[in-house]
Parts: C-alpha cells; structure tokens; sequence
C-alpha cells in the first residue's frame, strides 16, 4: 500500500480516536497504520517536561530559531512512515505552517521516553525507523531501568554511533547538554519527584 493511502486510514483512526475515551496515537510504522491508547504516566510527562526546559535554554545559543516541543506528528512520505516522538527538536516556524505533520527532514533531534508495555517501539522499531528517515539525533531514556541512550551518525536503518548513560548523568545529547539528576524511574518506591 503506498504511503497516500497510509496517510488517509491514518487520518480516520485519528478522527475515530477522538470519538474515544482516552488518549490516542496514531502513528505509520512497518506494518501499517497503527491506534494504540496512550498512558503516559506523570513521570513521563515530567521526564518530557524537563528535557524539554532544558533544550530549549540551550538552543538559542545553538540553533537559533529552533525550539523542543512536545510531539508533533512527523513524517517522511517517501518511507512510508509517521511517527509522534515524546519531543522533537524542529524549526520554531514550522509550527505555523499548515498541515498535521513536520517533515522528517526538518527534524533536528527526537525523543522518547520508554513506556513500560511497549518498549520495542522505541528500541526496536523507531531505531530503525529515525535514522532512516535522516534525522540526526536520538535520545532514548528509559525510566524502567534508570537508564538513557544517545543515538547520532544516522546511515540508511542504523545509528553509527550510540552512547550509553544512567540516571544521574550530564548526558551529552547532540551539541546540548542534559541534567538527568531530578529524571525519577517507574515505580520506586520511595523515589518521589521534587
């Protein structure tokens, strides 16, 4: 099935999820369009929030004119794919543009927090899928197990390089720095966030 087509099935799952109790993603990965409920607990969103914060206090002073948000759609047609990261690093006016998704080739940077019942999206599938799509930087961070991957050097369905950090760490991301200190793992007891 070409990507046209994808694109529309994946315009009606969005509109009939809307219908639906809960939050709902729609995305385009191997096999198709994918609905899948999303869940993302606080910690998540407070992972998100603070990757975000920081990002977007160095990207004046790197990439002026850029900004982290929280995930747009972002697509590359002639892969066949969309998916919607947890963040993305894009050029701020794109925002503004018409349309539902950014184009993979304007993307900077992605991110995604590991949720706990479908760890091989992130692993698995967007590792593949990120790179081929070109975009540059990669940030896996995995509150299961307090741990964080920084994927760079994208050629055709592989990262060439990959660097391994835990919780705790300044994680170098890209020409940006990442305080990962306040970042809080799934279901530690006694692990309250701040």
């Amino acid at each position: 099935m070409d990507y046209a087509k994808m694109r529309v099935i994946a315009e009606k799952l969005g509109a009939y999820a809307e219908q639906l109790e809960g939050s709902w993603s729609v995305e385009i990965g191997p096999s198709g369009p994918i609905l899948a409920m999303m869940c993302p607990s606080k910690r998540h969103k407070g992972t998100v929030r603070r990757i975000r914060d920081q990002l977007n206090a160095q990207l004046p002073d790197t990439h002026p004119g850029y900004i982290c948000e929280n995930g747009p759609e972002i697509e590359h047609p002639a892969l066949a794919r969309m998916r919607r990261p947890d963040a993305v690093v894009i050029p701020e006016d794109v925002l503004d543009a018409e349309g539902l998704a950014v184009d993979a080739t304007q993307v900077l940077a992605v991110i995604e927090i590991v949720s706990p019942s479908n760890p091989s999206n992130d692993y698995i599938e967007k590792l593949i899928d990120y790179p081929a799509m070109g975009i540059p930087h990669y940030l896996i961070v995995d509150p299961r197990a307090g741990t964080i991957e920084v994927h760079s050097e994208p050629c055709r369905a592989a990262y060439g390089r990959k660097e391994p950090y835990i919780y705790g760490d300044v994680v170098g991301f890209g020409a940006w720095r990442i305080e990962t200190a306040a970042f809080r793992r799934y279901g530690k007891a006694g692990d309250a966030a701040p």
